[in-house]
């Protein structure tokens, strides 16, 4: 029987039988496909295990319509998913532009208002305690960045020394006292200038101290500043009725000082503190100095007394504490992200803003001399800071240039010394950053 017709039987024998499994097969494939998509469970009408092939077209066409809608609904909802995803509040899931524009209108907008703040409270007739000023910055920097270290960064104890603060709580105080004392003598315009120019006291003191020469273009950049700095002082003292010169003495004092703070903060870096716990000890040594100083001078009860007889000189006050560490640790975040590029040009551009924003909303006499001046003075300015990046990004790329055997064997401690000056610019850039309001 196994010979007869099975095996060895005519192609005619045979041929339907092929076809009759074939399309048996086909029918169950056909089915399960669209049982899956229609969420049929019976089974289907096989007659004789055929199918008919106008129940294959119909089922294989009703499966790729089902597909193609089942695509086209999860290609509408996927970016729906995407936005609500993207403002869920985590900031690190926003793009880099995002995150930039984000921290960019943060900055200057509580730089701008932390500034208007401070211009409208030294015109609050009968405040002569312009010294106050820099003590609720520092009030406000010490209580933030104490709270910022312990509940954020859960760091706890102490690094450098306690000996290595008085000359930082010196240099802060002459810094932030002194410049905003000098606001009874000058107008806001001048002092946010004059505090701008801390690359010609810096050149100075590397200069006498360190015997450091410097390059054609930043001997040109520290000439822009400084006759920048006297077209300023003219206009000012041409205009203004208030004008004395004590006010210069004070802000240049508090400027040389702040290019100081720097260096000094350098050596407590190398010890490896953190620049949260350099921040917060410094702030609350310097702290409790402006404490003492202004209760002998009577600045602290005479401010204090004056806030209570004015609502809105105390509505002000509270504002300016409240947002002085917002603004400078936006500032941070930004160097951070984005590097000192993009940082510098934000500054400078803040500045602007800042002069725009005192001639506008408090009117002052007008001159070129102004304009020419800030100029000169920004310009300058920012031209040197793009040099000094440059610099680090040379030494940069000489640290990470691989040695080759030639100078192993000559013993060439070229890229050494390169580390070393490296490592140094990396931390007097953070120690500034730290003390940038």
């Amino acid at each position: 029987d196994s010979t007869n017709g099975t095996q060895f039987g005519s192609p005619r024998e045979k041929e339907p039988s092929i076809l009759q499994n074939h399309s048996a097969l086909q029918g169950v494939s056909l089915f399960n496909v669209d049982r899956s998509v229609k969420g049929v469970d019976q089974d289907p009408p096989i007659r004789n295990n055929k199918m008919c092939p106008k129940t294959q077209r119909e089922q294989l066409l009703t499966a790729e319509t089902v597909q193609l809608t089942s695509n086209e609904e999860q290609q509408t909802q996927q970016p729906k998913m995407g936005l609500v995803e993207k403002w869920n509040g985590d900031f690190e899931a926003l793009s880099k532009t995002n995150q930039l524009v984000l921290l960019s209108v943060s900055m200057f907008f509580f730089f701008g208002v932390h500034n208007i703040l401070q211009e409208a409270i030294i015109n609050v007739p009968g405040f002569e305690h312009g010294v106050m000023l820099g003590y609720f910055e520092v009030l406000a920097v010490t209580i933030c960045s104490y709270c910022e270290r312990t509940c954020i960064r859960k760091e706890t104890g102490r690094t450098a020394p306690l000996g290595a603060y008085p000359l930082l709580t010196a240099c802060l105080m002459t810094s932030s006292g002194l410049s905003n004392m000098a606001l009874n003598y000058i107008n806001f315009p001048t002092k946010v200038v004059f505090r701008s120019c801390k690359l010609v006291p810096t050149m100075i003191v590397a200069t006498l101290m360190n015997k450091k020469v410097f390059s054609s273009a930043e001997y040109l950049c520290a000439f822009s500043v400084c006759m920048g700095l006297v077209m300023f002082t003219t206009a000012d003292w041409q205009l203004t009725p208030s004008f004395n010169p004590i006010g210069l003495v004070l802000v240049t004092t508090s400027v040389f000082a702040d290019s100081i703070l720097p260096n000094a903060q350098e050596r407590i870096f190398k010890s490896g503190a953190s620049r949260l716990e350099v921040t917060m000890f410094t702030n609350f040594f310097t702290l409790i100095a402006m404490t003492i100083s202004t209760l002998a001078s009577g600045d602290l009860i005479g401010a204090v007394e004056h806030a209570l007889r004015d609502d809105q000189l105390l509505f002000y006050i509270i504002v300016y504490t409240s947002i002085s560490y917002v603004a400078i640790s936006s500032y941070m975040a930004i160097v951070k992200r984005f590097g000192g590029v993009v940082a510098i040009c934000l500054t400078t551009l803040r500045k602007v803003m800042t002069l725009v924003l005192s001639f506008m909303l408090f009117p002052k006499e007008f001159s070129w001399y102004y304009v020419g001046g800030a100029g000169l003075v920004l310009g300058g300015l920012f031209a040197a800071a793009m040099i000094k990046q440059k610099k680090r990004k040379e030494m940069e790329q000489q640290e990470t240039k691989p040695l080759i055997s030639g100078d192993l064997e000559r013993g060439d401690d070229a890229s050494v010394s390169s580390v070393q000056s490296s490592s140094s610019v990396r931390s007097s850039s953070s120690a500034h950053s730290s003390s940038t309001r």
